[in-house]
């Protein structure tokens, strides 16, 4: 898998996890949670996420030669 893809993939996945919390968490109990919201919400920042990064590219991915091992990626942002 290319580089980029795979780094774009991570930073989609952990925007996709940030907005499930973030949506379960506004409200009072549990029981109230609105699943399906909850999935929408997270599914529709996760393909932002990658379309932004297609579109802007990625800081942690240079465009020089791509680290050797796929755990040199740094998806923190």
């Amino acid at each position: 898998m290319p580089y980029f893809i795979k780094a774009a993939l991570i930073r989609a996945l952990r925007t996709l996890c940030q907005t499930a919390v973030a949506t379960i968490g506004s409200t009072a109990l549990i029981s109230e949670v609105d699943w399906a919201m909850v999935a929408s919400a997270s599914a529709l920042a996760a393909i932002l996420s990658l379309l932004t990064s297609f579109a802007t590219g990625l800081p942690e991915v240079n465009n020089s030669d791509p680290p050797d091992d796929d755990d040199d990626i740094d998806a923190a942002g």
